[in-house]
């Protein structure tokens, strides 16, 4: 059989990891996968809004590239923001924090995979960030030094392992409580030609589709008010193929109510975020107000209703 083609290219990487997974895992396994899967959505979907790729995504850590040095940097920063606000709203022993290393270099690209000196060198600059920190190497500080708000401390040269020659790494000084730079809410960026091309295809639809999803979230809401079987099985009826579909098949497997399911909330908020409107938002936070993604949702529409 013929070898699948291997590509070979510069990019910016950024590999991220939670600090102490093991522990949280140990301590109480559903409440950390949520809190896993609140903070991943904030991370992916700020990864994406910055032109990044996401390709490794085992367990706790996060391996993504970048077409930019910039991209890749103000990713970071506004990960370490988001995470500590969402963190605010959580008990000291749920609290996830995450490690993050940034680097240029060449990466070989195959089978959708990215792989050697740059991605092992941005992992080992990981591995020394701070609890909620970013460590870059002497390359990403070079290029970064007079285009961004942040500073770099000097941490001088690591020995890495598989590494032949030492590693200068630099520790990056921000505001982790500052306002992340990147629009969570925001698709990425596409060029003006797409943009002016999709607002066409889609603006004859738009008005349409909106009055349908409204319809369908008026009866949805008067359904799991009342939380009745019967009414979950005539939504089913209604819209097969509906955004709640998942989530009314949930409810009658567990009787009908799902208040106190955090894998029926799960559901709702990916529902939720898929839709990506102030309504579908607000009705989340009207179900589950001080629900597990509530902060997300809560950013998101405020990114929405200032947009």
């Amino acid at each position: 059989m013929e070898a699948p083609p291997l590509e070979r290219k510069l990019a910016a990487i950024l590999a991220a990891d939670v600090e102490g997974y093991s522990r949280l895992m140990n301590g109480d396994e559903e409440q950390t996968l949520a809190t896993l899967t609140s903070h991943r959505t904030i991370v992916d979907a700020l990864i994406e809004n910055a032109h990044g790729q996401i390709f490794g995504t085992a367990g706790d850590s996060v391996l993504a590239e970048f077409p930019s040095i910039v991209h890749a940097f103000n990713s970071a920063v506004a990960i370490q923001q988001a995470m500590w606000r969402a963190n605010q709203e959580l008990p000291e022993d749920r609290r996830m924090n995450f490690r993050i290393g940034i680097n240029v270099g060449d990466v070989l690209v195959k089978n959708g995979d990215i792989f050697g000196d740059g991605v092992n060198i941005a992992a080992r600059l990981e591995g020394l960030a701070d609890v909620g920190g970013i460590c870059v190497s002497r390359g990403v500080r070079d290029h970064l030094r007079d285009r961004v708000d942040a500073t770099f401390e000097d941490l001088g040269e690591h020995s890495i392992k598989n590494i032949a020659r030492p590693l200068r790494v630099f520790r990056v000084i921000f505001d982790p409580e500052g306002d992340p730079a990147i629009d969570l809410a925001a698709s990425p960026v596409e060029s003006p030609e797409t943009s002016s091309f999709v607002e066409q295809s889609l603006s004859q639809d738009r008005d349409s589709d909106d009055e349908g999803h409204r319809v369908e979230l008026a009866f949805w809401e008067s359904v799991q008010e009342g939380d009745d079987p019967a009414e979950y099985l005539l939504y089913l009826e209604r819209f097969p193929n509906g955004q709640f579909v998942e989530l009314a098949n949930a409810r009658l497997e567990s009787g009908g109510t799902g208040e106190h399911d955090p894998g029926i909330e799960l559901a709702f908020w990916e529902t939720v975020r898929e839709a990506g409107n102030s309504e579908m938002l607000e009705a989340y936070l009207a179900k589950y107000p001080q629900g597990q993604f509530s902060d997300l949702a809560n950013i998101m529409l405020g990114e929405l209703r200032g947009s």
